[in-house]
């Protein structure tokens, strides 16, 4: 079969790697890593700093608060270097992923993917329906896919993926803590992980990124600093290496979420290490969460601090099982160049 060259367009704000704390930026990481070494070529437009396995085309990070003068300029040279890309590489299409994806869309011509990695109603209603001719959109899961309005450019879910193997590797003691992963925002809801863990009188890490958004920036100060002490602590952004070894080692992962979650990757990549998952049952997490053999889904902070309290019972080899048969990065990026082929052969 023919070899590809894909474009693919990450989020403006966050840089793309084996590193990243965003979910479509592990998601396009894993994907351009699997077309490098499947013989396809791969082209990012991300921040500058990403490091990918195809061809970088940098573009510089917006410094300061993320507001709408920075999204404008931002925005601007993201359409200044798909522009380039296009012109220097040989395209067969181009996939986009980030939540903003509509204002920075090409010219009609080539053809477009567009991940929705985030639930739809987070997303201007006109990016959903997009007029521009040969431009398709997809989710990650089906409790996303059943939130989005019927539309002939919605292609059905392609659900997301974590490196299995490579985090099936990881054998670590189990320790008593608990840990929490992610973007630290409102909606993420870890002031409902502290406040199980003071309850519950267990040790709690958080790690993750505070954006430069006003409302994250304040939602640290007033809701997450205060509840920090020698036994609930935040780590800040983990690397891949050491986001595994505490992944491993932990009781478990709490996942409290009050967003409709369209997927977790966290959660797929604790359950890899043989890891437990309490969550709340917000979107997607119920798709992954087995209630009793990897993890339970509780409704407050008195069902998480029981819960924690009861994952030790579970097998870890269970989780890790799960994970294997459900949650594969290969399969992921497999069902990625199917859905390429389909879009070129339409």
């Amino acid at each position: 079969m023919k070899s590809l060259t894909i474009l693919s367009v990450a989020y403006p704000f966050a840089p793309v790697s084996p590193d990243s704390v965003g979910g479509a930026e592990q998601v396009l990481a894993r994907l351009d890593a699997a077309l490098a070494a499947t013989g396809h070529r791969s082209v990012v437009v991300a921040r500058a700093g990403s490091r990918v396995a195809g061809t970088l085309v940098p573009v510089p990070a917006e410094d300061g608060p993320i507001d709408d003068a920075a999204r404008a300029r931002a925005h601007a040279r993201h359409r200044a270097a798909i522009a380039q890309a296009l012109r220097d590489h040989p395209v067969d299409l181009l996939h986009l992923h980030g939540i903003d994806f509509f204002d920075y869309l090409p010219p009609p011509g080539l053809p477009v993917l567009a991940t929705l990695h985030l639930p739809p109603s987070w997303y201007p209603p006109q990016a959903l329906r997009p007029e521009r001719p040969r431009t398709w959109l997809h989710g990650v899961s089906a409790a996303q896919a059943r939130a989005c309005t019927a539309h002939p450019a919605l292609l059905p879910p392609i659900p997301n993926g974590v490196p299995v193997d490579i985090l099936g590797r990881a054998r670590h003691a189990k320790r008593g803590f608990a840990l929490a992963l992610g973007r630290v925002c409102p909606e993420k809801g870890f002031h409902h992980a502290l406040a199980a863990a003071h309850r519950g009188g267990f040790p709690l890490l958080i790690g993750g990124q505070v954006y430069d958004y006003p409302v994250h920036q304040a939602y640290f100060r007033d809701e997450i600093a205060p509840r920090l002490d020698r036994h609930r602590r935040f780590l800040g952004p983990l690397g891949f290496a050491r986001k595994r070894r505490l992944l491993a080692a932990a009781r478990c992962l709490i996942v409290p979420s009050l967003a409709p979650e369209t997927s977790s990757l966290v959660a797929m990549e604790a359950m890899a290490c043989g890891t437990p998952v309490v969550a709340y049952p917000s979107g997607a997490l119920p798709e992954i969460v087995e209630p009793g053999r990897t993890g339970f889904l509780v409704q407050d902070e008195a069902g998480l601090a029981e819960a924690v309290a009861r994952a030790g019972a579970l097998d870890p080899e269970d989780c890790r099982q799960a994970a294997r048969g459900r949650f594969s990065d290969a399969r992921m990026a497999g069902a990625y160049l199917a859905r390429y082929r389909e879009i070129l052969a339409r």
